[in-house]
């Protein structure tokens, strides 16, 4: 057989031999929907096939084993040493030192009491240790989860003349978030998850640390009428609105601090040893601080306290959970939200520091853990908690070996709640606010944004379409825009033949390819569902469009649209409606719509809808690229003659 072939540049026409046999697509096998549907529930929740551990084991055995899947201390409990156990005190008082003053300041950041903080840095951890199965991992209140739960729960409740009721919804977002949470790891949904891809977290980090540092202007300034809103024009606007509210002691203080905490983190980050510089510099800000405002009395100077802690562990909360009244859907709404963000962070976080130490975390499980975590802790006064990054980092690098750690963390909170409360009286809020800033920085990764940049341009638009979302818009929009973007964008290219072969490959990627007279070849490297049903649709006319006047200026005309779904691997029937809907339009320009190697599933679906029985005919279907322009060219010389005849 044989099929000219033309450059997308101006060269001659070359006509080649190329002769193949030509390969009869077939149908996929029949499979009853009872057998798919098995098929496809165990792929999607039970790829680890989580109960082969199960196979072939003695009842008795069977049941130790269900107790140590669903409570991992059973597993390595057994097995923990005094050595162990030196290694976690260590690690525990370490991140001990951190979550004490971060638990207050991630509270005042969420607009809760600052003793809000302290108990979700108990309760939480102690739960964690039971069920988690990460070594590493720090449980405890974190910035951003904080930042999106005071910002959602403001637009409709204000904490300062409502209080109570503030309260009571931090509450019942927190049971919401971990009941969200608890259900993905028990029905097995951790995939939703994925669709927050590296670029988008990138992105959405970055803004969220550059929002949570401009509330804290706030207190770094001294100001007292500050803006209820997060974008970044009113924060900016409300600071230069109110430069009369600047405190110059509050300036002073909070910048020597805020540089005395930087250069501690840097210093820990150049040399990873010296962790415990970065750890304890949080504590000794606190402590510093409070010295000097009860030593000059500097309350009376511009100087504002956090005032008087209540002593005391945490008071139950199950009776302030609110599931019913207006408020509902917003406690839901914000619950839904704070909980895929803080369930992303976490294992995010533990399967980072398992990598390193060369063992695994189960994803489900982790998500079992920290929903029935967040569960608990919303009836003990706790509010949404995760394993946070900062802390996690300091606890590995203390050689924290076991989730003993957090116990050991819990009990240091625990005596504080208790005995050390009345020391936090004077503590200054703008040494807070600098603990925030420090621990937020490090959410901004500019080497991973350059790194985006240099291997995906799409990515790093997306990376910027979440940054720049988050901090223009809100927080949730942001990341909400960014997640659209990405999986609403199916890639389609353009191929072309390579000279002497039957391969046709991305005209863009191989110069010396070259484009068949009246073919139009796009291989759709997606799969096509609802999402992006109707870009692809509206891409491909395009690329149809853009052939037509292409070719108008050659005297030539649009003879086959030529789809490549190699890489297609589902369909839903969105999808399959773009098909009928091309073809209609194929046909009214003359042309015809012919499929190339569409996959078992695919073709099934396509199939189903073909009632007509002239969308799936075997000459608009092929194996390969080759044997369809080789088909279809013979096919076209063979009509030719017979008309010249």
């Amino acid at each position: 057989m044989e099929y000219s072939n033309s450059s997308n540049t101006e060269q001659p026409q070359t006509c080649l031999e190329i002769t193949m046999e030509v390969h009869r697509v077939v149908p996929p096998p029949h499979k009853s929907t009872i057998h798919k549907l098995k098929t496809t529930l165990k792929e999607t929740f039970f790829p680890d096939d989580p109960l082969r551990q199960f196979k072939g084991q003695p009842t008795g055995k069977k049941w130790i084993l269900a107790a140590q899947y669903i409570f991992p201390i059973l597993q390595w409990g057994p097995h923990y040493s005094l050595g162990l156990f030196k290694s976690d005190i260590v690690a525990g008082l370490t991140i001990a030192s951190l979550a004490i003053p971060q638990g207050i300041s991630y509270a005042k950041l969420a607009n809760l009491p600052p003793i809000v903080g302290l108990y979700s840095s108990f309760v939480p951890p102690l739960v964690y240790a039971v069920l988690g199965s990460s070594r590493d991992l720090a449980v405890g209140p974190v910035s951003i989860a904080s930042l999106i739960l005071g910002s959602m729960l403001r637009q409709e409740v204000s904490p300062v003349s409502d209080p109570v009721l503030f309260l009571q919804l931090a509450f019942t977002t927190t049971f919401f978030a971990g009941l969200f949470q608890a259900s993905l790891g028990f029905l097995r949904l951790g995939f939703i998850i994925d669709f927050l891809s590296k670029a988008t977290l990138i992105g959405f980090m970055a803004g969220a640390a550059i929002i949570v540092s401009l509330q804290q202007l706030k207190s770094l300034l001294g100001i007292t009428h500050f803006t209820t809103k997060m974008g970044l024009v009113p924060v900016l606007s409300s600071v230069f609105h109110n430069t009369e509210e600047w405190s110059w002691q509050t300036i002073l203080m909070g910048f020597c601090f805020l540089v005395f905490l930087l250069v501690a983190r840097h210093v820990s980050m150049k040399r990873p040893k010296l962790f415990w510089v970065s750890a304890g510099a949080p504590l000794v800000s606190v402590i510093l601080s409070t010295l000097l405002v009860f030593a000059f009395k500097a309350q009376h100077h511009g100087i504002s306290i956090i005032g008087k802690l209540q002593e005391g562990l945490n008071p139950p909360s199950w009776n302030m959970l609110q599931f019913r009244g207006s408020h509902l859907g917003l406690s839901i709404k914000t619950g839904l939200v704070t909980g895929i963000i803080s369930l992303t962070e976490g294992i995010a976080v533990g399967r980072t520091f398992a990598a390193l130490k060369n063992y695994k975390v189960d994803g489900n499980k982790e998500m079992m853990a920290i929903g029935l975590m967040n569960m608990v802790g919303s009836s003990t006064s706790c509010y949404i908690t995760t394993g946070a990054f900062s802390r996690s980092a300091v606890n590995h690098n203390a050689g924290a070996k076991s989730a003993v750690s957090n116990i050991v963390m819990s009990i240091t909170v625990m005596v504080t709640l208790l005995f050390l409360m009345p020391l936090f009286q004077y503590t200054p809020n703008v040494v807070l606010g600098a603990i925030i800033v420090s621990a937020v920085v490090g959410l901004i990764d500019i080497p991973a944004a350059c790194q985006i940049w240099k291997i995906d341009k799409f990515d790093f638009i997306v990376m910027l379409c979440a940054f720049f979302g988050v901090i223009f818009i809100s927080v949730q929009d942001g990341l909400a825009m960014a997640i659209l973007l990405q999986i609403t964008r199916p890639k389609t290219v353009m191929l072309g033949n390579i000279p002497g072969t039957d391969i046709f490959r991305d005209l863009h990627h191989y110069k010396e390819s070259m484009k068949i007279p009246g073919f139009l070849i796009l291989s759709i490297e997606a799969p096509i569902n609802f999402a992006n049903s109707t870009y692809l649709n509206e891409r491909i006319l395009r690329w149809i469009e853009e052939y037509e006047a292409e070719d108008h200026k050659k005297q030539s005309s649009l003879q086959f649209v030529v789809l490549v779904m190699s890489a297609v691997s589902a369909i839903d029937t969105s999808g399959v409606s773009i098909f009928k809907e091309l073809k209609k339009t194929v046909e009214k320009k003359g042309a015809e719509l012919v499929l190339v190697n569409p996959l078992g599933e695919v073709m099934e679906k396509l199939q189903k809808s073909d009632e007509a029985g002239d969308f799936m005919r075997p000459d608009c279907l092929f194996l390969t690229v080759g044997e369809a322009v080789a088909t279809l060219t013979a096919t076209i010389k063979s009509q030719v003659s017979n008309h010249v005849v």
